[in-house]
């Protein structure tokens, strides 16, 4: 093992919590699932950092690090939508997105050019508000005392910012892949 492979295995360490995560927010464990899902957010901030910051990136972290990434985020929707903490339709909308926008990933790479993941703006911003929602519903079962409707605007949020990037990537990758494979370009 190499410096360089830290931030790799830092990702794997946050594919590790998935499942504890999980675990701990079925059980009813709202406060540990919190700990451990703020503790991959922040692996997460520490791997990015260390392979910007010292050139350790690789293409194996480049696809990891967004996957575990998503695992966690879909793992914890799903699970709070089980719960009934988040509505069920929201949880279909935010998969259904994911799931679109794998399909026309590999759709691409496939038939037009290898992929070069770069998230959007608006993909990032749909992502942050996925996180404080995960938080929130999380935290909401620890403590009392969050403002009132706070969930409600998270829950709007998602659903803004869900359809928003889905929309973006469709049309972007879209006019893109029609662009790069017409004759002549």
């Amino acid at each position: 093992m190499q410096a360089r492979d830290i931030p790799n295995l830092i990702t794997v360490f946050r594919f590790l919590l998935v499942p504890p995560v999980v675990w701990f927010l079925l059980k009813g464990q709202f406060g540990i699932a919190l700990i451990l899902f703020t503790l991959a957010g922040v692996s997460d901030g520490v791997d990015g950092f260390l392979a910007k910051q010292y050139g350790w990136t690789s293409r194996l972290g480049a696809l990891m690090d967004p996957l575990a990434d998503k695992l966690l985020l879909v793992c914890c929707f799903i699970t709070l939508g089980w719960l009934q903490l988040i509505p069920g339709w929201l949880v279909i909308l935010v998969i259904a997105r994911d799931l679109i926008i794998v399909t026309g990933a590999i759709v691409y790479h496939a038939r037009v050019e290898r992929l070069e993941a770069d998230p959007s703006l608006v993909s990032k911003l749909n992502t942050l508000t996925q996180i404080l929602l995960v938080m929130t519903a999380m935290f909401q079962q620890v403590m009392t005392g969050l403002p009132a409707g706070m969930l409600s605007v998270l829950i709007f949020c998602v659903l803004v910012t869900t359809v928003w990037s889905g929309i973006d990537y469709v049309w972007t990758w879209g006019r893109r892949a029609w662009f790069r494979s017409r004759p002549g370009s």
